[in-house]
């Protein structure tokens, strides 16, 4: 394949593998020739009456994308499949690196002739130890032709290093669609080629003599130093020229591995000795001649140590290239060249004797000094003495285990029974090629049945051989089911009130308790969600987490944890009422009715710490004293209600009070709201001393009505439950038929 036909490289010369025939949704203007669009927002679909159509993905649909949809390489969902695969090859993918750094830029390009005059340059005047750090005589052109041969040196070596950076992220990608491998074989051998001219020109920047010196400069043992040199008084005492000539060498030694600045221009450091001292302070340029010639004789010992190891046997060393761990997404990788000094990089395009830089496993034979830095711990390469074999071209990039085939019915929305087992390598795949990845997912596995699980648990379960499909991410939930994005608006001013947290109503009042319900939950996570996008997604997120038996499972304290947003919809920190719970006259502040806790006694409550033995209060996950971030982690402690009526040794936080409330769902709520009115009820009754405060009809039908309460769900309603409830009716009914018998007119 010639370099024109990689320059114009679109997304239907790409093969699209298992996903071809995909559906895709697509939009149009009225008009066979229109041009497809895969985002109904797309800037350039101007027509006022638009087409939607559904239709299968291969070249001819690929070809009618318009150009700005086929550049961000959308058209599936993300965190599907196709989605995946779509963006990972369009135009800021796998064909922007097809496409780049195969021959030499239109608008930076040089010449051979160019490179090597400005090595020579760049070599005669690294050679040159006139500097002396003061105003220099030379010539304008000179100091100017200096500045391009520099300019043109960090060029080279930048587009080297993001030449290599781009094959390797290239054959990275490639690993998750083998079946586009043998198509691109063409390609990445033109970037391979250029980028060994690359090299080969950045290596004409190299002196490999001055490389050995460097090393030996770096390795040399500090030698002893003349303090007591009368040269050096005007420094101060004994103490403060030891530390100048200390800091002086431990200088010396830094700038020696910088391969532009090596011991042959370091005279200016001669400088720095007396800095701080006034220029014309008697015996300052005595001082810093003898610091000149202190930095001399340092160098000349570093060349008196390279010149017998330089012409030693070379030893062979494998590099092991760092690679950004699997998992990390693809926005956040940088390329490990950025951040090795001048030094190693220079050993690099010197000795590296293996052609191919895609690999992560690189091959040097280096001099015997060169070979000890990069197997010291001062190394910015990890290396180790090699085995002797060289990775074959086609080996490379193959280093452990290969990475998850993306292919349809694993992410996607294909039937059930179709679905493939996710695995290990399957996650990793989609942290790295979905930044904006689902954080929860409904998954069903023959051990578990149907569980809410997050990436991380999804993972940790996969390492122990957990077998079993994904069912749905947080974004699959269709919209019909979530409901609208906005709070439903009440402009009544005490209606809207009673929607806000902790606001206290009448016991008998529709909107008592609301505070602690699911609704509530829903307005409060749309009230702290304040990107437009953000909120249909909190809102999916908010419904699959409420799915989540435990909500320490969903890991939140790991990165990539659900919204804080959506905590506040799952939990509250209002303080549920457990008067009509308790006993009576088991409470300083009021009788109890002993009712039963029915649907409320599993309630969950998370807490810092629940154990009253282990120092700390109890916070609340919510509290930002708690932990680094408001949410449930994986070592905070869960009760329940019933927990929290049978123990009275809790210490808890008086500012947050101790715990998080899961929210009610509508069955509990409801049996909080009739729980709280039949207590009511009965305070009132018990109180009365022969005169009723109430009509005693009305009290009668309210108990009439309570009578016949039942939950959403029943098996929340157990028999012995049920019949407190009912044994509790029927004796404040006949209180209140009495109080209406004494007071009936005779």
């Amino acid at each position: 394949m010639g370099d024109s036909v990689g320059s114009e490289l679109t997304m239907a010369d790409v093969p699209l593998g298992p996903f071809g025939g995909s559906l895709i949704t697509v939009y149009s203007a009225k008009s066979k020739a229109a041009k497809l669009h895969v985002s109904r927002q797309c800037r350039q679909l101007r027509a006022s009456d638009v087409m939607t159509a559904k239709v299968s993905l291969d070249e001819a649909v690929l070809r009618r994308l318009c150009t700005r949809c086929a550049a961000r390489g959308t058209g599936g969902r993300p965190g599907t499949g196709l989605g995946m695969f779509l963006l990972a090859i369009g135009e800021t993918g796998l064909l922007c690196h097809l496409r780049s750094y195969r021959e030499p830029d239109e608008d930076e390009c040089w010449t051979d002739h160019e490179v090597r005059a400005a090595a020579e340059l760049l070599r005669a005047e690294q050679g040159f130890d006139g500097h002396d750090g003061e105003d220099e005589a030379d010539d304008a052109s000179l100091r100017e032709a200096r500045e391009e041969a520099e300019n043109l040196r960090g060029l080279i070596f930048a587009h080297w290093c993001g030449a290599r950076g781009s094959l390797l992220e290239a054959r990275a990608l490639l690993t998750y669609f083998p079946w586009l491998e043998e198509w691109a074989k063409p390609l990445l051998r033109i970037k391979a080629r250029y980028l060994e001219t690359l090299r080969a020109q950045a290596a004409r920047f190299v002196d490999r003599e001055e490389l050995v010196v460097a090393a030996a400069a770096m390795a040399l043992p500090m030698p002893e130093l003349p303090c007591a040199d009368p040269a050096f008084a005007v420094l101060g005492g004994n103490s403060r020229v030891s530390s100048a000539l200390v800091r002086l060498w431990h200088r010396w030694q830094s700038t020696a591995g910088r391969l532009w600045e090596g011991p042959g221009a370091c005279a200016y450091l001669s400088c720095e000795i007396v800095r701080g001292i006034r220029s014309s302070q008697k015996g300052r340029g005595a001082a810093r001649a003898e610091a000149a010639r202190l930095i001399e004789s340092w160098e000349g010992l570093a060349r008196a140590a390279a010149v017998p190891l330089d012409r030693a046997p070379k030893r062979r060393l494998t590099a092991h290239v760092p690679h950004a761990s699997v998992g990390t997404p693809r926005h956040v990788v940088t390329d490990f060249l950025e951040g090795l000094d001048e030094w190693t990089l220079g050993v690099l395009v010197m000795w590296a004797v293996q052609l191919e830089w895609g690999s992560g496993v690189l091959t040097l034979e280096v001099p015997y000094l060169v070979a000890e830095r990069l197997l010291g711990p001062a190394s910015g390469l990890p290396c180790s003495p090699a085995d002797g074999t060289v990775d074959s071209p086609e080996h490379e990039g193959r280093t452990g285990s290969e990475p998850g085939r993306l292919r349809p019915g694993v992410f996607d929305d294909t039937p059930v029974f179709d679905r493939c087992p996710v695995t290990l390598d399957h996650i990793r795949a989609l942290r790295t090629l979905a930044p904006t990845a689902d954080p929860l997912y409904l998954v069903f596995s023959a051990s578990g049945g149907a569980e809410v699980l997050s990436l991380n648990t999804l993972e940790r379960r996969l390492t122990k051989g957990w077998l079993g499909v994904l069912i749905a991410g947080a974004s699959d939930l269709p919209a019909s089911v979530i409901g609208p994005e906005e709070p439903e608006h009440n402009h009544e001013p005490e209606v809207r009130a009673t929607q806000l947290p902790g606001r206290g109503r009448d016991v008998h009042d529709p909107h008592f308790g609301e505070s602690l319900g699911l609704a509530e939950g829903r307005h409060r996570t749309l009230r702290q969600t304040y990107g437009t996008e953000d909120r249909q997604l909190n809102l999916r997120v908010l419904a699959l987490a409420r799915g989540a038996h435990d909500l320490r499972s969903l890991d939140a304290g790991r990165s990539g944890g659900l919204p804080i947003a959506v905590w506040h919809g799952l939990l509250t920190e209002d303080r549920l009422n457990l008067a009509p719970f308790r006993k009576p006259g088991s409470h300083r502040w009021g009788s109890g009715s002993a009712l039963p806790l029915g649907p409320l006694a599993a309630v969950q409550l998370y807490t810092t710490n629940a154990n009253p033995l282990i120092e700390g209060k109890g916070h609340s996950p919510l509290c930002w004293h708690a932990h680094d971030s408001a949410a449930v982690v994986r070592g905070d402690d869960l009760l329940a209600v019933a927990d929290l009526m049978a123990r009275t040794d809790f210490d808890w936080c008086s500012k947050c009070g101790g715990y998080a409330l899961r929210r009610l769902t509508d069955s509990q709520l409801s049996y909080y709201r009739a729980a709280h009115r039949l207590h009511d009820v009965k305070e009132r009754l018990d109180s009365q001393t022969g005169v009723p405060d109430s009509d005693p009809s009305a009290v009668i039908a309210c108990l009439d009505e309570l009578a016949t309460w039942q939950p959403v769900d029943e098996a929340e309603w157990c028999s012995s439950d049920s019949w407190q409830w009912q044994e509790t009716v029927r004796e404040l009914t006949r209180m209140a038929a009495r109080s209406h018998a004494v007071t009936r007119p005779s």
